[in-house]
C-alpha cells in the first residue's frame, strides 16, 4: 500500500534525477473583438409605461360590448412578427389574451432586473381593449347579456410582445425575459435577431432539400384521399401550421 510520504519522496527522486521533462510552450489566445454599439442612442425612459386598466371613451358614450371573436388569436401573426430593434425581446408561439395583470407583471419584473443604464424596454402590444363580459355567480339563464367585468388584448402567434435593445448581450437579458415569458397565459419565447435568422434560414434550407413532393398544403389542394371530407376549414388556410 503506498502511502503519501512513499509517493512524495519517489517524485522528489524523479524530479532530481531529471526523469521528468518540463516544456515551457507560450501559447497566444484568441480574445474576440467587442462588440460596437454605434447606432444606439440613449433614451429618456428606459423603462417600459405604465398601460391603462380600460380604454378612456368620452364622458356620454356608454361603454360597448362585444362578442367572444376567437378569430382575433388563432392564426399567425402578419405584421408585428418582427424586432424592430433587431436585438431581443419575447414572441408568442400560441394564441392567447393579455389582462392588465400580465401588464403590470411584465413591467414590475422588467423594471426591477434591467439595467437603466445600458438596456431600455418597449411595448409591442397595445393596452387592453377588448371588453369581456361576466355575469354574477347564481344567476339564471336570460336578462340579456351580462356586464363588462374586464378589459384584454388578443394575441396571435408569432406576436412581439416586448422589446429589449441598448448597449447590451443576449446573455445579460434572456434571464429575466424567460421569468417573464414563463408566466403568460399562453406559449411564449425568449428570442434574439440571431435566432430568428437562422430559423428562417433553416424553414427555406427545408423546403428547398425537400424531395418529396406530397407535402401537407399538395394533399389538401388536391384532395388526395377525399380529405376535404374531415378536414377542418383552418387547414385549407394555414395547411396545419395553426390550429
Amino acid at each position: 500500500m503506498w502511502c503519501l510520504k512513499t509517493v512524495t519522496q519517489v517524485l522528489k527522486n524523479s524530479i532530481a534525477s531529471a526523469n521528468v521533462n518540463y516544456n515551457c510552450v507560450a501559447g497566444l489566445k484568441y480574445f474576440p473583438p467587442p462588440i460596437k454599439y454605434e447606432n444606439i442612442e440613449k433614451v429618456d425612459r428606459p423603462k417600459l409605461r405604465i398601460m391603462e386598466r380600460m380604454p378612456q371613451l368620452p364622458p356620454n358614450l356608454r361603454p360597448p360590448k362585444m362578442q367572444k371573436r376567437l378569430r382575433y388569436m388563432r392564426g399567425p401573426e402578419l405584421v408585428h412578427n418582427q424586432l424592430l430593434h433587431k436585438q431581443y425581446g419575447i414572441i408568442a408561439t400560441g394564441g392567447g389574451r393579455l389582462r392588465w395583470g400580465h401588464y403590470e407583471m411584465m413591467r414590475l419584473t422588467i423594471g426591477r432586473k434591467m439595467n437603466v443604464n445600458t438596456m431600455f424596454a418597449t411595448w409591442r402590444v397595445p393596452a387592453p381593449w377588448q371588453p369581456i363580459t361576466k355575469k354574477g355567480q347564481g344567476q339564471r339563464m336570460g336578462g340579456g347579456k351580462g356586464a363588462i367585468d374586464h378589459y384584454v388584448t388578443p394575441i396571435k402567434a408569432g406576436r412581439v410582445i416586448v422589446e429589449i435593445a441598448g448597449k447590451c448581450e443576449f446573455v445579460e437579458c434572456k434571464g429575466f425575459l424567460e421569468q417573464v415569458a414563463n408566466q403568460l397565459p399562453f406559449q411564449a419565447m425568449v428570442v434574439s435577431q440571431e435566432m430568428l435568422d437562422e430559423q428562417q434560414a433553416k424553414e427555406e434550407q427545408l423546403a428547398r432539400e425537400n424531395q418529396n413532393p406530397f407535402t401537407f398544403k399538395y394533399v389538401v389542394q388536391n384532395n388526395l384521399n377525399g380529405c376535404h371530407r374531415w378536414l377542418s376549414p383552418v387547414d385549407h388556410k394555414w395547411f396545419g401550421k395553426h390550429l
